[in-house]
């Protein structure tokens, strides 16, 4: 008789990341639910009035927003990711398409993506370390595409402290493991 299937985590594992070097904590998030939000061509302001009418925010460029239930950041012209909790939105894009309809493509994310927040007193030395994002000078709820260590990653910054982390699942230990490394090289 076959084994019975585990979920597993981006990194392979049971259960998340949850480890503190130095002063950084490192949480591998996985219970957020994402999904891409692209507008139709022409259909801007039935995108717009759709998200105003259910409460999801659509942020401004390199920003992120919260609302009552989904969050989102700015990736590109017309397009957000949005994330809701994974418990009430397992299938985030069959919660979504009946609100947007054929005004926006809708594309599940959530697996592509490990998501890991990363905590400490001050984060900017490390991410001066990471990445060419300049934490000191951008303000909170700012969101941007950048580079770790030849990885394309989501950066959004939630506080001089708490910053959200999204990479390619597929080199997730890599990316993990230039955290750990960044980490350990500030003592």
């Amino acid at each position: 008789m076959a084994e019975p299937l585990h979920a597993l985590t981006a990194l392979g594992r049971p259960e998340p990341l949850d480890e503190t070097i130095g002063a950084l904590r490192l949480t591998e998030r996985i219970d957020i639910a994402l999904a891409s939000l692209a507008v139709r061509k022409g259909r801007e302001g039935d995108v717009a009035a759709a998200a105003a009418a259910a409460g999801i925010p659509l942020p401004d460029p390199a920003r992120h927003a919260a609302g009552p239930t989904h969050a989102a950041f700015w990736v590109a012209p017309g397009m957000w990711f949005l994330e809701a909790p994974f418990a009430t939105h397992e299938d985030i894009v069959a919660r979504l398409r009946p609100v947007f309809g054929d005004a926006a493509s809708i594309t599940e994310q959530t697996d592509a993506w490990i998501c890991l927040d990363l905590s400490a007193p001050d984060l900017v030395p490390l991410f001066e370390r990471l990445c060419a994002v300049d934490l000191a000078a951008v303000p909170e709820g700012h969101a941007t595409r950048t580079v770790i260590e030849h990885l394309g990653c989501y950066l959004i910054v939630h506080g001089r402290g708490a910053v959200r982390l999204l990479g390619p699942r597929s080199s997730a230990a890599s990316l993990v493991h230039a955290l750990q490394v960044a980490a350990a090289s500030l003592g």
